[in-house]
């Protein structure tokens, strides 16, 4: 099949782009890699009137050290770039482990991270890492700027908490310090495939081995990555040499409400793999943490 008409636009800079998605309302679409995009458009699951290319908006490329606890990645930085990038592989090396598990590198050459976020497909990687290590997402619209908590960005499946008139143009991700452990898992049918069940571990301990931080996030087992928040809460503070990995893979997925349930697998089957995939991060990340 073939797309719906469409009138396009290759905005110079970002100002213009917001401009372009305030004058053209809900029937305008950002097209960033379009690894994503264009395939719905070309079945038809998805038109729109206008899209608003944004290849042209170099101001939101790039990897920057903003400060000793702070990295900031442009919203149009390709997962290739993120692949390549010495910067991200030490300060924030989840990020660079999730990347290498997106599809093949042809889809990463072209996807880049805000296309990834802002798509917000329940199986991606990006949206966990971001709601893994607590990320902010700095969004621009012809109003202004602001700033979304990760937590506060993933709204439902294929759906976040950006306006029509919004333009996400990076994410701030704290950068390693300390003893800290970092760890994804996931299981696909074949390499390159969406995730059936993932899971995303970060952890910081203290001198003595005690847990200061944990993020435990699944993603592929709701509409959104979700954080199994009440299992985290019930570790911290305790020693990382003597806690159970299974156990915790069975807590963290046990409060999963809306598991899907498909030909590729059900429910029940999809959680299974969830808690062992949330093990067997723990493993690594903890390992990590103790050993470096």
């Amino acid at each position: 099949m073939k797309p719906a008409p469409f009138t396009y636009h290759a905005p110079a800079d970002t100002a213009e782009a917001v401009g372009l998605l305030a004058e053209l309302g809900d029937d305008a679409k950002a097209l960033a890699g379009g690894q994503s995009l264009v395939p719905m458009l070309a079945l038809r699951m998805a038109s729109f009137g206008h899209l608003v290319d944004l290849r042209r908006l170099d101001e939101s490329r790039g990897v920057e050290r903003r400060d000793d606890a702070t990295v900031w990645v442009g919203a149009g930085t390709t997962q290739a770039a993120v692949q390549r990038s010495a910067e991200i592989r030490t300060a924030v090396p989840l990020l660079a482990r999730a990347t290498a598990l997106i599809g093949h590198f042809q889809i990463r050459s072209r996807g880049t991270v805000g296309g990834s976020l802002a798509h917000a497909d329940a199986a991606a990687e990006y949206p966990a890492v971001a709601l893994t290590l607590d990320a902010e997402l700095e969004a621009r619209s012809a109003r202004g700027r602001r700033t979304i908590p990760a937590a506060r960005f993933l709204t439902g499946m294929w759906s976040t908490s950006l306006a029509e008139d919004e333009l996400l143009t990076g994410i701030v991700l704290p950068a390693r310090s300390g003893r800290q452990g970092f760890a994804v898992e996931e299981f696909a049918r074949r390499k390159g495939d969406f995730a059936l069940a993932g899971a995303m571990v970060a952890l910081r301990a203290d001198g003595d081995g005690r847990l200061e931080r944990c993020a435990l996030t699944l993603f592929g087992l709701s509409p959104t990555a979700v954080r199994a928040r009440s299992t985290e809460a019930g570790l911290l503070g305790s020693d990382l040499r003597t806690a159970d990995a299974e156990e915790i893979g069975r807590a963290a997925t046990g409060d999963l409400r809306t598991v899907p349930s498909d030909i590729h697998g059900s429910a029940g089957y999809r959680v299974r793999v969830g808690a062992a995939m949330v093990a067997r991060a723990w493993r690594r990340a903890v390992q990590e943490a103790l050993h470096g």
